[in-house]
Formats: C-alpha cells, sequence, structure tokens
C-alpha cells in the first residue's frame, strides 16, 4: 500500500529542498518513491506543493483529492487550501506562521487567522509546529522547512535513516550546523 505525502508553502520556504531530503530518506528507508513539484508564482510568494509517493512499487506521483496520507504545511493557510486532498484520518503536520498572500495585500481578501482552529474542526490529527519561531530562535528563520522535517520524520517513524547525514548533503556547507539543530528541534518536540 503506498503512502502519500503533500508539502505546501509559499516560494522561499525551502519545500522543494525538504522534499528532496525527504524524498532521498524514503529511498534510504527502501522505498519506491515518486515526487512531482507544483510552482506557483514561487518568485512573487505564492504557493509550492510537492507532492510524493512511496511505497513497494509506486507508478505515478500524482496525488488526488482525499488520497494524502500527510500533509505538512509551511504555513497554515496553504494547510487549509490543501486540505482537500488529505484523506479521512490523515494527519496534518503545519506551522502557525501566517504570510499575507496578494489577495490580503491588495486588501481583496482577509486572512483567515483561526485557519488553525478550522483545520482542528474536520481533522482529528493537526500537529501544530513553532517552526519558524524555533528557526529563528536558532538564528535563521529560513531553518524552519526543517524543523518541519524534523516533525514529520518523528511521526513517519522512520528511524533505520541517517536524516543528519542526508540534510548535511543537501544544505549549504555554511548552514549545515544551523540545520542539524532545526531538525532535532523539530524531532524532539
Amino acid at each position: 500500500m503506498n503512502k502519500c505525502i503533500i508539502l505546501v508553502g509559499v516560494g522561499g520556504q525551502g519545500t522543494i529542498t525538504t522534499s528532496t531530503i525527504l524524498s532521498k530518506g524514503l529511498i534510504e528507508a527502501g522505498f519506491d518513491v515518486k515526487m512531482s513539484e507544483i510552482h506557483g508564482m514561487s518568485q512573487r510568494g505564492g504557493t509550492v506543493v510537492t507532492q510524493i509517493k512511496y511505497g513497494e512499487k509506486v507508478y505515478s506521483p500524482i496525488i488526488g483529492d482525499g488520497e494524502a496520507d500527510i500533509i505538512v504545511s509551511f504555513e497554515k493557510l496553504e494547510a487549509l487550501r490543501a486540505l482537500p486532498f488529505l484523506k479521512e484520518g490523515g494527519t496534518i503536520v503545519t506551522d502557525v506562521r501566517e504570510i499575507n498572500p496578494m489577495p490580503v495585500l491588495t486588501g481583496e481578501a482577509v486572512y483567515p487567522h483561526e485557519a488553525i482552529d478550522q483545520l482542528k474542526e474536520v481533522v482529528p490529527n493537526v500537529i501544530v509546529v513553532e517552526a519558524a519561531k524555533v528557526a529563528e530562535e536558532l538564528g535563521n528563520v529560513k531553518a524552519q522547512n526543517i524543523v518541519l522535517l524534523g516533525a514529520l520524520v518523528k511521526q513517519l517513524a522512520l528511524d533505520n535513516v541517517d536524516w543528519r547525514d542526508l540534510i548535511a548533503k543537501n544544505v549549504p556547507a555554511k548552514t549545515v550546523d544551523l540545520n542539524l539543530a532545526a531538525f532535532d528541534k523539530g524531532y524532539n518536540m
């Protein structure tokens, strides 16, 4: 039986880097893995979505409505947007961070500050991680993605993978220590 994970964020949050590390870790764990990237207006703060399927044999990376076992959201509005993909009984791992999209900035829409409450009303398993805050406390908010990766890896219980080595090989050399600390914080939350 294949498992499906969707990672959603805003351009510049490291969604694709996180998905790459996760995919490599799943391969190291012995799974067949397929990953798909969907870039919105990522250079302008638009939505970035990656879909990962893994299992014994995967034929397509595309995840349809109601198929995702887990949604990892780097920004809580993005979790709401991705909600139709979550299967019944699925899990959401989300940061509390708010990044105003263009319609909010132009006054055409209002940001749903109560997004976490809305998620909890319909999803029994919502894991809230203050990833951006933790990353900022570590010295750089950009490590938010690796804090979330740590929280996700804990949920997946894939301890047979050397996640720290994968992180070290897939982030800029000057940020390795920061990202390893971020992973540990997320994993131990």
